[in-house]
């Protein structure tokens, strides 16, 4: 082996660790949902993060779907700058009682669209908030949501299974809080707890994840010089 050789060896070495690695770590980006859990009854924040997974285009335009079969009386969204939203109301498929009252419409999606020349560029996110109410008596509700790039790829976060590639936000309903703390006060702190340590969270995972790829792959260098003089010895 030639001095000449080493450095390409040890460099497709790195190479290949960082990529292995680095796969992980972008597989867990996905589209969540913050509070992850409400209180029946009550209004809540909720943030939806959007990351952006394309390295070529990006995002322009975010869908999220409600529930039909017990539907939010009251859905508003908080405005996002350079973005456009659009609370859509359809017939149900049946007719649903909501507090006494027979209710045939109701707020069924919301859609956001990028204003022209905005977007969710390669390597960031952007969150979207709704405020939705009253939450119903149901152990969960799932939240589809539909992500469109700006070279058309649309990508749907629908699957039920949280272990699934492109899993839906999920909203857990748990029961009233035991300290009687006002719903609606609880729910807006818990949201910017929720997002404030979301962000926290992905900082420091990043951090660490790319501290562990230029640590192994220096190790792997390390070792592979290591083999290259007992070879020339």
């Amino acid at each position: 082996m030639t001095t000449t050789r080493f450095p390409r060896i040890a460099t497709a070495v790195a190479a290949g660790f960082v990529l292995a690695l680095g796969a992980p770590l972008a597989a867990n980006a996905h589209v969540t949902v913050s509070p992850t859990e409400a209180e029946p009854g009550s209004y809540s924040l909720l943030t939806f993060r959007v990351p952006n997974e394309s390295d070529t285009a990006g995002t322009i335009e975010l869908a999220v779907d409600l529930p039909q079969d017990m539907p939010f009386a009251s859905v508003s969204y908080e405005p996002v700058p350079g973005w456009s939203a659009v609370v859509e109301r359809s017939e149900l498929d049946e007719p649903v009682e909501l507090h006494g009252t027979e209710v045939t419409e109701a707020a069924t999606r919301v859609v956001w669209t990028a204003d022209e020349g905005v977007q969710i560029a390669p390597g960031e996110f952007q969150r979207f908030t709704l405020s939705v109410g009253p939450v119903p008596e149901t152990g969960s509700i799932t939240l589809p949501a539909t992500q469109t790039y700006s070279d058309g790829e649309v990508v749907a976060w629908a699957d039920t299974d949280p272990e699934a590639d492109h899993p839906a936000p999920i909203l857990s309903v748990t029961d009233t809080s035991a300290d009687g703390q006002d719903s609606t006060a609880a729910e807006d702190e818990s949201s910017a707890t929720a997002t404030d340590s979301g962000s926290a969270d992905d900082g420091l995972a990043r951090a660490l994840g790319i501290a562990g790829l230029v640590a192994g792959a220096a190790a792997l260098v390390l070792a592979a010089f290591a083999v290259f003089r007992r070879r020339r010895a």
